[in-house]
This record gives structure tokens, C-alpha cells and sequence, in this order.
């Protein structure tokens, strides 16, 4: 089972950005890389929200947003670092929220679903206020 730490998190005003990382270790490299990963956001009150995640297909990397971020938000993978980015643009204060990523071994379509997913890391914040 994969360990993920993420880092990154913090407080930004509106319009601001940040980029998340997700340090994968605990597993071969075989295992990270055939292993599709995702980032989760839960505000307080709310349920655990799926955002975004990546995966490994055929000859390509897959990628997949949810609506609330599609065209703000960058999910990449950097397989020689074992680590998972969340590049975010154009910060709202409705994206405040304690981040989480997760991961799996290969794909599933249902890839904004928290029991799709094995191994979680601790999260981290992020505030978005003016």
C-alpha cells in the first residue's frame, strides 16, 4: 500500500494560486506508476468532494476534473519524484477546504469515489479569504 504526504496547503486571496504535491513512497516503481491518484476536498459540514485525478493509459496520461474546477485546476504526475501536483488558478473562497489526495492501483471510472481508493494521505488546508 502506497504512503501519501501532501504539502503545499495554505491561505491565498481570491484570484490567488497554489500548487499542492503529494509524495508517494512505500510501494515499488512499477506500482506508483500503474497507479492512478486523485485529489479530494472536504469543507466542513460537506462530504468528501473528488476534484481531480490522473491515470495511466495507453500510451498517454488521463486526466479528469470535476465541473467546480475544470479550466482552474492541473492535475500532473511527475513519476520520477514519485509525486502528484495540484496546480490551482484562480482561487474562490468556495474552494476552502481541507485537501486530500488518494490512490489506487490502476484505473476506475469511478474516479470521484472515496471507496475507489486504498491509501489516503493526512491533507492539508486551504483557505481562500480576502
Amino acid at each position: 500500500q502506497v504512503q501519501l504526504v501532501e504539502s503545499g496547503g495554505g491561505s491565498v486571496q481570491p484570484g490567488g494560486s497554489l500548487t499542492l504535491s503529494c509524495a508517494a513512497s512505500g510501494a515499488s516503481g512499477y506500482t506508483y506508476r500503474s497507479s492512478s491518484f486523485a485529489w479530494f476536498r472536504q469543507s466542513p459540514g460537506e462530504e468528501r468532494e473528488g476534484i481531480a485525478a490522473i491515470g495511466v493509459g495507453i500510451g498517454t496520461i488521463v486526466t479528469i476534473y470535476a465541473d467546480s474546477v475544470k479550466g482552474r485546476f492541473t492535475i500532473s504526475r511527475d513519476d520520477a519524484k514519485n509525486t502528484v501536483y495540484l496546480q490551482m488558478n484562480s482561487l474562490k473562497p468556495e474552494d476552502t477546504a481541507m485537501y486530500y489526495c488518494a490512490a489506487r492501483t490502476g484505473g476506475t471510472v469511478r474516479w470521484n469515489l472515496e471507496r475507489e481508493y486504498n491509501s489516503w494521505g493526512q491533507g492539508t488546508q486551504v483557505t481562500v479569504s480576502s
